[in-house]
């Protein structure tokens, strides 16, 4: 098995340039870019771990197709009168193109994963200045997760970091005072409020002992918005509605709240919050009676319905599930992966409750996609690229998948400038014989198994609670 790094460009022969040609119209239509001439893409793979043999079997049929790439070995030279725009993604950061390449050279191969890194060149032609060739640079890369890719060849591609082999703990973490605490609050960059760190400082104290980062940082993901929509969690002490056309019908809705939390004598205790407002009407459906379908369980994974099928002419017993995602701003920052995970967080769950996710739909916010660029909003991406990155994170997703989307609704509208709109939802069913629930026993053993922890970590999802700023 070679160890050497190699390297081969690929790119795509006349008649083929579907993604160069659609960046060159970006470029000159969006961007402005008049003295733009032509673009070029060309694709660059370095390859760990890989005998000569197989290297020459993978060449022309993983990296590229005869019929419509031409492949250099090691070195593409720039053609004279180009400029180069070297983009790859950030170390750690998820390449969907270097993962497939190397579970198909596995494959292939029938051996080791090997290691595959991936960096896109762009080659643009024409009298472009300075200025101009830092606003496509700007327009191509979002720093979030990607950057200007090193153009020398790396000895290995193996990740250099080092982890640690043990977490370590917070020393005297239940002994600081509150400016030590706010110290360390600043220092960890938590999501959560100063107050929620006292709220722990003062559970560990009762047990005596001093946390693990990894308990901090867990807390600080499960409180998040993001996993526990602390927002609508809030608790309303006092609720006051503004003159206007919708006071009487506000005002009647909140009276109707309040009194079905008088039926509901076990809800009295309960905080009044925006989430109590949303389910206290299924709640009390399900108090009267009224909703025998529904599917009950400790897992709360996704809505659940019980229903009768007919199965070539036998009826059947069935369950039938339904789960919704929103993915505001993690799209808004990260077009495709924001709005990939979208989907994937909605599948995530009627797929966790033992059921098959056979439909989705997808309805989106957005301004105007055709503002021009330089009307873009300090510190965000353009509406253009949030769009179009979105759509396509979204139906690459459910491509790979094998999911149905019977319903995509794309609504512009001035406000969603400031703050996108993404929202996935799925249906799912599985016969309800075959759904069995059980509860974990003491002794149980418990197997992780997934991928390499990416850029994000954990506490990736937190981002949703932190204030935001051009800097954040």
């Amino acid at each position: 098995m070679g160890k050497a790094v190699r390297r081969v460009f690929v790119e795509k022969k006349e008649g083929f340039t579907v993604e160069a040609d659609i960046l060159y119209k970006e470029l000159k239509e969006v961007l402005g870019i008049k003295g733009l001439q032509g673009v070029k893409i060309v694709n660059r793979y370095d390859i760990e771990g890989i005998s000569d043999e197989v290297y020459e079997k993978a060449r022309n049929t993983i990296f590229a197709e005869p019929p419509v790439d031409n492949v250099y070995d090691e070195d593409y030279a720039i053609p004279e009168g180009y400029k180069l725009v070297a983009v790859e993604y950030l170390p750690g950061q998820y390449d969907q193109k270097a993962d497939a390449t190397a579970l198909c050279i596995q494959l292939f191969a029938v051996g080791r994963k090997p290691e595959v890194r991936c960096a896109k060149y762009i080659l643009l032609e024409g009298d472009i200045s300075p200025e101009e060739f830092e606003k496509i640079k700007n327009y191509c890369i979002n720093p979030l997760e990607a950057r200007e890719a090193v153009l020398a060849k790396p000895e290995t591609l193996e990740l250099q970091e080092e982890y640690p082999e043990e977490v370590g703990g917070i020393d005297a973490f239940t002994a600081m005072n509150k400016e030590e605490l706010k110290s360390l609050h600043e220092k960890m960059g938590l999501a959560m409020t100063l107050a929620d760190l006292e709220y722990i400082q003062d559970y560990f104290r009762s047990e005596d002992r001093d946390p693990t980062i990894t308990e901090i940082r867990v807390l600080d993901t499960y409180w998040s918005d993001h996993c526990r929509h602390t927002t609508f969690l809030t608790e309303l002490d006092n609720i006051s509605f503004q003159e206007g056309f919708y006071k009487p019908v506000m005002e009647e809705t909140s009276k109707r709240y309040l009194e079905s939390r008088e039926k509901l004598y076990d809800r009295q205790e309960k905080p009044v919050s925006l989430m109590d407002i949303a389910t206290i009407g299924m709640k009390e459906l399900r108090k009267k009676g009224l909703l025998a379908d529904l599917d009950e369980s400790d897992e709360i994974n996704a809505c659940s319905i019980k229903i009768k099928v007919d199965v070539d002419g036998k009826e059947e017993d069935w369950l039938l599930m339904f789960k919704n995602e929103t993915h505001n701003h993690p799209t808004e920052i990260e077009p495709f992966g924001g709005a990939a995970t979208c989907l994937g967080g909605a599948i995530r769950d009627p797929l966790s409750g033992r059921s098959y996710v056979y439909q989705a739909m997808r309805i989106t916010g957005s301004a105007d996609p055709r503002t021009p660029v330089s009307e873009t909003l300090p510190g965000k991406l353009p509406q253009r690229k949030i769009t179009t990155g979105a759509a396509w994170g979204y139906s690459s997703y459910g491509n790979q998948i094998g999911l149905t989307a019977g319903q995509v609704a794309e609504i512009y509208h001035e406000n969603y400038v400031a703050k996108r709109m993404e929202l996935g939802a799925v249906i799912a069913a599985a016969p309800a014989e075959n759904v069995v629930r059980k509860k974990p026993g003491k002794g149980d053993v418990i197997v992780l198994l997934g991928g390499r922890t990416g850029r994000d970590g954990c506490g990736g999802a937190t981002g949703s609670s932190r204030e935001q700023d051009e800097e954040s």
